[in-house]
């Protein structure tokens, strides 16, 4: 989208959509809201005054009141493990809350995104439960590294209030996020794991799976609100799993929320994979210890996920 030679508004998209997403915790919303910013930056470009800021600064002004409109009167967009404590039955029932607006994953092939740390589904799960003005706070300044006085402009007000907004955030999310446990999906140690997880989740071998976990992994499961902590408990219902659905399954490996990820093919009575789950996981100290499995059909259109592989058909891209 672009208006003259001075101005191109497109460069800034994916970092439009990545804090969009931070904002509000739906990929999907992200994009809608990111196309609103555009769509009104063109429309006012008349009134852009290079004089008083960037570009970039002036668009995430723009971006931030979209997002705080479209925020109002909202609860928070959260995972299973937010919601209650843990279940210890491997055989409870998989009944999905379709009344939750769940936290959604992040499609990292599709968009250009320089910081992928803090898109991390932890954080951006922690954040949700920041109020709206705090929760833009904290992303202004800590992951996009405005100034105070620049949030101060984008909120329309002081920068006593943007620094005291961002201390009031940083003590709720104390603890989170810990950059020093950060691992990149490209690290060759966090792909030696993800690969050993892969071997064993195709063979079925859930001994093999459960090796790989930490002691205290959680699993869960949008839109089911159940979830499982400890390897126990885990390989329980990966044991479950494959008993319901058989084995020969198959996965295709990515990553999402700059985090490993594999997409889980289930075999097809009538020949082939069809598509069953989008796994993302936070790999610590060389072992799994958290795996967020999606089964919206949503999510597997935003990753562009094929729902079926016929048979012969699989190659696994690594």
């Amino acid at each position: 989208m672009r208006h003259d030679d001075a101005v191109d508004f497109h460069p800034y998209r994916s970092e439009l959509v990545a804090y969009c997403y931070r904002m509000l915790g739906s990929f999907h919303e992200a994009e809608d809201l990111a196309q609103e910013t555009l769509l009104r930056a063109w429309k006012a470009r008349d009134r852009y005054d290079p004089a008083r800021a960037s570009v970039r600064t002036w668009l995430y002004r723009i971006a931030t009141n979209v997002c705080l409109t479209a925020l109002e009167g909202r609860g928070r967009r959260p995972l299973p493990s937010g919601l209650g404590a843990p279940s210890d039955d491997p055989g409870a029932p998989l009944v999905p809350a379709l009344d939750v607006p769940w936290l959604e994953p992040f499609p990292d092939a599709r968009f250009d995104v320089e910081v992928r740390a803090d898109l991390r589904l932890a954080w951006v799960a922690a954040v949700q439960v920041l109020p709206a003005r705090q929760r833009a706070v904290l992303v202004l300044r800590e992951v996009l590294a405005f100034t105070a006085a620049e949030v101060a402009e984008q909120l329309e007000t002081t920068v006593a209030a943007v620094n005291s907004a961002l201390q009031r955030a940083r003590a709720a999310l104390a603890g989170v996020g810990d950059a020093g446990a950060v691992t990149e999906p490209d690290d060759p140690e966090v792909r030696a794991v993800v690969q050993r997880y892969v071997q064993a989740f195709e063979a079925a071998d859930v001994p093999a799976l459960v090796r790989l976990l930490t002691d205290d992994a959680v699993l869960e499961m949008p839109p089911v609100p159940l979830w499982y902590r400890g390897s126990r408990d885990y390989g329980r219902f990966m044991e479950r799993v494959f008993t319901m659905r058989g084995t020969g399954w198959c996965v295709r490996e990515l990553t999402g929320n700059g985090q490993p990820a594999l997409a889980a093919y289930a075999p097809d009575p009538g020949g082939g994979h069809r598509l069953h789950t989008l796994q993302v996981f936070t790999v610590a100290d060389g072992r799994i210890a958290h795996n967020v499995v999606f089964a919206d059909p949503r999510v597997f259109d935003a990753f562009e996920l094929p729902r079926e592989i016929p048979a012969g058909e699989f190659r696994r891209e690594r």
